[in-house]
């Protein structure tokens, strides 16, 4: 037996023998202290999506109940226990009547995580996070009925001493909830940010059509996708989704696959071409044979890869865990020993409880609770400033460790649009008349490059002159007649049926053009051609100055791209990229995130397609252009809202400070901890040095993670040299933040 889980969409993939059934499974998984069920049907999820609801999203809004339900209960409490004006008689009782909803039914996930981990004999930031609340509060309940701290006019006492003090006079039920409620909001940004991890796959799902309209007994009838059955033949208009992956049998068109294949250039098809489920008919009328529906079609299993890169993603075990798998057991012992100790000395029963539950109180991670989350409210929000999203602390881990940044071309490096970059015109020929004829006859046509010299054009030249006699040739170009004269505007084969040549050189121009990866279209008039357009995909601006500041952060950048070779090079060779990995798949982009991985790399993919989500699942970081695809972004774990690569460098330098900074906080939240142990198990903590000691640790942490405000982008600090912490974050003492 096998299994692998994924954390992030909450699944797990068993391989089992026949032997065992699926209820087997679930009461094993239930015998354990958790929970487990089949999955819904991936129609029912569309279904849910398409209508707005998610029921992925009730515990998390479970737990944003509990976070505000202890909050508005726990300030009361905490206000009593630190501002004295506030102390009338019997506001302990009122504490009382407060903090107990939020101890017990508040911090009930800590008593059922604790209970369960020790049942396994392990120990997490969860049992102690329960020990601590719930020694505070019992102690708390003893001091009230068998003590003097339920007496009226009782206050809390004010000297600045380190005695001895039997301890049925004090009260910690602020420790209790204040605790509670503090790590229950950190727990509520994790599960926010964890639930987004799996709207990747809900987000593939719905971006296939919902309607096709089939051909059946010479008639059109629209019905649900998922009536469609494999050897239906489909009908789809300029503009629509192609229902699923088939063949044409009638039509010709230009398909826009870029999301799949990250091609920026429309695929033409015709009679007996293979087209993908989900892809944009850009061009004619088609009619479609199905060859694969539901879960066999590509997009289906693009979403299968997304899973199951995210299923192989390791995941980052807490550092907070991993240090409170050994600080709880601890803890419990040097209790254990405190109590001994004080009843074998004599110091009577009192006092050594005293001491034992000071020890388990004082080591209530109150800072440390919130050590992860304002390091990354602080972080995030700054990050939203400067146009990054980071979706959770689980991700800022492998930011200091990446080595390699994957680049994908097609959006990512380039604009993904096409536009016109260069006009080369014959001899005695004006560029402007050669663009302006060129521009004309293209408007007509809805196809991406002729919008972009239409667009070119118009930007140019102002209003364009009308065409009359237009055609539209499939993928070969257009013909017309313009201000009088014979246009064609296309390829070399359609100006051949015209019997045009090119001379040698526009022959030139021509070659020079698509050597650089670029279309070259050929506009001819009155029988002659007479100039060479070049569209292409073009760069973007800062993608040049991006790819430097990603070498100073010590990375390796790769391009990887669905276009062919000669497009990628070129792209490269402009931006100062040595690698370049072309003409791959959406499996061949897992697989080659998987290969630098299996070389010990570890590995950052920055794309925006939907061809990008699985390499941005399987990387150890995904980046995602927030001007991308959804499904892309949801795979993706830092999203750059600004669409410009510089974000990147960015994003990468700002997740390494806030990790910095989080460490810093868990260093001195434990260091607290650890400094005040001896003082407890001595049965020297005085309520005020111990609730004084806690709001300043607690401050702490909140200030350092202030400091990340100061974080400015790579293009502010190259103007303002002076702010050493902007330009340099990953050099900062990681007790510092």
């Amino acid at each position: 037996m096998r299994a692998t889980v994924n954390f992030a969409t909450e699944k797990a993939q068993v391989s089992f023998p026949d032997t065992l059934s699926i209820e087997d499974l679930v009461k094993v998984v239930a015998d354990t202290g958790y929970t487990a069920s089949l999955p819904r049907p991936a129609t029912e999820s569309a279904t849910d999506a398409a209508s707005g609801e998610d029921p992925e999203d009730t515990p998390t809004r479970e737990l944003r109940d509990r976070v505000l339900i202890s909050a508005a209960l726990s300030i009361p409490v905490i206000a009593l226990a630190m501002i004295p004006p506030l102390q009338f008689d019997y506001w302990q009782w009122l504490s009382l009547t407060l903090a107990a909803p939020v101890v017990v039914w508040g911090a009930w996930p800590f008593h059922k995580a604790a209970w369960t981990n020790a049942r396994h004999g392990a120990a997490t930031m969860d049992t102690l996070i329960s020990i601590g609340v719930s020694a505070a509060f019992l102690w708390s309940l003893y001091a009230l009925f068998f003590g003097t701290a339920g007496m009226p006019g009782m206050r809390h006492g004010f000297e600045l001493t380190i005695e001895r003090i039997s301890g049925v006079d004090n009260l910690y039920l602020e420790v209790a909830a204040g605790v509670t409620t503090a790590i229950l909001l950190g727990r509520y940004f994790e599960a926010r940010s964890r639930r987004r991890a799996g709207a990747a796959l809900r987000a593939l799902l719905e971006l296939g059509a919902r309607d096709v309209t089939v051909l059946r007994n010479g008639r059109e009838d629209r019905i649900p996708v998922e009536q469609l059955a494999v050897g239906d033949l489909f009908v789809v208009r300029p503009g629509e989704k192609i229902a699923t992956d088939g063949v044409v049998e009638e039509g010709s068109s230009a398909v826009d696959a870029s999301m799949l294949t990250g091609e920026s250039v429309p695929v033409e098809v015709a009679h007996g071409d293979a087209v993908v489920g989900a892809t944009v008919n850009a061009g004619g009328r088609l009619v479609v044979r199905a060859t694969r529906v539901g879960s066999d079609t590509q997009l289906a299993q693009m979403a299968k890869l997304v899973e199951e890169a995210q299923t192989g993603k390791a995941a980052i075990q807490r550092l907070a865990d991993r240090i409170s798998a050994v600080f709880v057991p601890i803890v419990i012992a040097l209790a254990v020993m405190a109590l001994g100790f004080w009843l074998g000395a004599g110091a009577g029963a009192g006092a050594a409880f005293t001491a034992a539950v000071a020890v388990l109180i004082i080591a209530c991670p109150c800072a440390l609770g919130l050590a992860a989350p304002i390091a990354m409210l602080v972080g995030t929000g700054r990050g939203a400033q400067l146009g990054i999203l980071i979706k959770g602390p689980e991700v800022l881990e492998s930011t200091r460790r990446i080595d390699t940044v994957v680049l994908d071309k097609t959006g990512t490096v380039t604009t993904g649009k096409m536009a016109l970059v260069a006009v080369h015109a014959a001899d005695g020929v004006d560029p402007d008349e050669a663009l302006q004829l060129a521009g004309a006859l293209e408007n007509a046509s809805e196809h991406p490059i002729a919008r972009a010299i239409a667009g070119a054009a118009a930007d140019k030249l102002g209003a364009l002159p009308g065409v009359e006699g237009f055609q539209n040739v499939d993928g070969l170009g257009v013909t017309g007649v313009v201000s009088g004269h014979g246009a064609v505007v296309g390829r070399t084969q359609l100006l051949a049926e015209w019997s045009v040549r090119l001379s040698e050189e526009l022959q030139r121009a021509k070659q020079e053009a698509e050597s650089k990866g670029q279309t070259a279209v050929v506009v001819a008039w009155d029988g002659e051609a007479r100039a060479v357009l070049a569209v292409a995909d073009t760069l973007k601006p800062t993608s040049a100055e991006a790819v430097r500041g990603l070498r100073q952060l010590g990375l390796r950048p790769v391009l990887l791209t669905g276009d062919n070779e000669t497009v990628a090079r070129a792209v490269a060779a402009e931006v100062g990229i040595d690698e370049v990995i072309a003409e791959v798949l959406p499996t061949d982009k897992v697989d080659v995130v998987g290969r630098l991985q299996a070389e010990g790399r570890v590995v950052a993919m920055v794309g925006d397609g939907i061809n990008d989500a699985p390499a941005l699942a399987q990387a150890d970081l995904g980046l995602s252009m927030g001007t991308g695809t959804d499904v892309a972004i949801e795979a993706s774990d830092l999203t750059l809202v600004r669409g410009d690569l510089n974000a990147a460098v960015d994003a990468i330098r700002l997740a390494r400070r806030t990790l910095s900074t989080i460490k810093g906080n868990l260093f001195w939240a434990f260091a607290y901890n650890v400094s005040a142990l001896p003082l407890a198990a001595s049965g020297l903590l005085n309520p005020l040095i111990a609730g004084g000691a806690m709001a300043f640790s607690s401050v702490f942490v909140v200030t350092n993670s202030l400091r990340l405000r100061r974080f400015r982008s790579i293009t502010a600090t190259a103007t303002a040299p002076q702010d050493v912490t902007a330009s340099t974050p990953e050099k900062q003492p990681a007790a510092v933040g």
